[in-house]
């Protein structure tokens, strides 16, 4: 069953739908002059604005990009991936073009060296099919690979790239992947038969990924989503909280850097909040000195609303305000015991 669709006039922008529009389109919060903009405007003129950003299919490459593991020194350089953006963004190309671009660079062959691990990955995470529960289409697969002639996925074929076109054009790639997304996006399992119907529409127009995450975004499904949270990736925290403290997004490499050390931890929690604490000292931030605060309530209400997307509770607003009163408490220090609360690192 699909996700019924509201009215095409939006709800008005609280800033707990902003910071999750932005976050789910673009992994990061809202810059304080985008807050000023949207807030309390139509929310559906902010998820079409959104999606027809290059922005956003700048980030969705970058996710695709992390899926497949193509990271660090496997991501890719080539100038057929690295224009997938752009070329989404213009209607030049649609998803299954790009996912193919992606499989047929040269980062991803390094990535998945070898017959046996190239083909698997290329059925699991194309086709989500668990390869030891089809052995047989495995080895189909690996025998195209290594050069020699057979039959994969109902077409033939005798080498690598044809391994790339029979799974990147099979119809189960695109409602795998829309089963990917609607899970991300809505927070709930697609029914089979909507993904048949959304993934034929994919297939055949280059703008269907944007009409198919409009119709998500003035759902049902997506207001229920509203009042669920879930944990921020590491890329998602990294760059918001550079957005939430700076007003401007990390450098790449700063961004990579950061990403990969916060990955490599079985608990990214306390190097997080060395990251806090560290972007607060160092500054660059844009938090106004104490004497710049006319009204201290004000303010820290203004933080709660932006960064935890609710308002304080009068024994929190008392606590703060007491708390900035002290001439040996400066503004950071609020700032980031307003970071460490459990709700921050979560959309």
């Amino acid at each position: 069953m699909a996700p019924s669709r509201r009215s095409d006039t939006g709800p008005s922008l609280g800033s707990r739908r902003l910071r999750a529009l932005f976050l789910d389109l673009l992994d990061r919060s809202p810059t304080a002059a985008e807050r000023e903009h949207w807030r309390g405007r139509d929310a559906h003129e902010l998820l079409d604005t959104l999606t027809a950003s290059l922005e956003f299919w700048e980030n969705w490459l970058e996710r695709e990009l992390y899926y497949f593991l193509l990271v660090v020194s496997f991501r890719p350089t080539s100038e057929r991936v690295l224009e997938i953006p752009s070329e989404l963004a213009g209607g030049h190309i649609g998803v299954r073009e790009a996912l193919r671009r992606i499989a047929l660079s040269p980062s991803f062959d390094r990535r998945n060296p070898g017959a046996d691990t190239f083909c698997t990955v290329m059925l699991e995470q194309f086709l989500g099919i668990v390869v030891q529960e089809k052995p047989r289409l495995l080895e189909s697969a690996k025998r195209l690979y290594d050069g020699r002639s057979g039959k994969f996925l109902g077409g033939s074929g005798r080498s690598q790239a044809d391994v790339v076109r029979l799974v990147i054009d099979d119809p189960g790639t695109l409602r795998f992947y829309l089963a990917r997304l609607h899970r991300s996006f809505l927070r709930t399992e697609a029914p089979e038969r909507e993904l048949r119907r959304l993934s034929e529409r994919l297939a055949e127009g280059h703008g269907a990924l944007r009409s198919i995450l409009r119709e998500w975004g003035r759902s049902d499904a997506y207001e229920a989503r509203l009042d669920s949270r879930r944990p921020l990736s590491n890329r998602a925290f990294t760059r918001s909280l550079f957005v939430d403290l700076t007003d401007a997004l990390p450098s790449p490499e700063e961004e990579q850097r950061m990403r990969a050390a916060l990955d490599g931890l079985a608990n990214p929690g306390p190097l997080r909040a060395v990251v806090a604490r560290l972007l607060l000292d160092s500054g660059t931030t844009r938090i106004p000195a104490r004497d710049a605060i006319e009204d201290p309530r004000a303010w820290i209400r203004e933080l709660f609303d932006h960064l935890l997307t609710r308002q304080p509770t009068e024994a929190e607003l008392d606590a703060f305000v007491s708390s900035l009163a002290d001439p040996a408490c400066r503004p950071e220090t609020v700032v980031y015991a307003i970071l460490s609360d459990p709700a921050y690192p979560t959309w």
